[in-house]
């Protein structure tokens, strides 16, 4: 299992929905972004080994240099249909609060810098339709929109439990 990318060092942070860079990844159709800081490599996707009994979004784990990281799978637990498997799925290593986890993506785009005008709130009637707890903001690159992803929350929150929010 060999590193395809390592992470920028020494960027600039993006603090909830922010100025900063961002790694920006395709969920099906759509693209996130995602602190750049967050980040600690990208790898090429290999199936986890399954644990039994873990919520369907929880592929299973892998050892990465003697680390146990658990895999997540994003398109499932945001219920974006049946994730594919392909050449251009990785696994984005991520470090929250001293924890490594790892999450599914279908593919990594690139290293994007957003200015603050660049990012608008989430929508007013997005938070009363789905949840958007996890969304810190709406990035735009270009033509592009970037649906900016609060990773720390998403990994800290009750329903995940993978890092301790006392690290906080």
């Amino acid at each position: 299992m060999e590193a395809i990318q390592q992470a920028p060092a020494g960027r600039a942070a993006a603090v909830g929905g922010g100025p900063g860079e961002f790694l920006t990844f395709r969920l099906g159709a759509e693209s996130y972004g995602i602190e750049i800081l967050k980040v600690q490599e990208i790898r090429q996707y290999e199936p986890p080994t399954t644990i039994a009994n873990a919520p369907p979004f929880v592929k299973g784990i892998v050892n990465l240099r003697g680390v146990i990281v658990p895999i997540l799978d994003l398109r499932i637990k945001f219920n974006l249909g049946e994730p594919r498997y392909d050449e251009f799925t990785v696994n984005v290593i991520l470090n929250i609060g001293g924890r490594v986890v790892g999450v599914v993506v279908d593919s990594v785009s690139d290293v994007t810098t957003l200015a603050a005008q660049d990012i608008r709130p989430t929508p007013e009637f997005a938070s009363r339709t789905f949840d958007t707890q996890y969304i810190t903001g709406l990035g735009t690159c270009g033509e592009q929109m970037l649906i900016l992803l609060d990773i720390e929350k998403l990994m800290t929150g009750a329903e995940m439990a993978l890092v301790d929010r006392s690290v906080h």
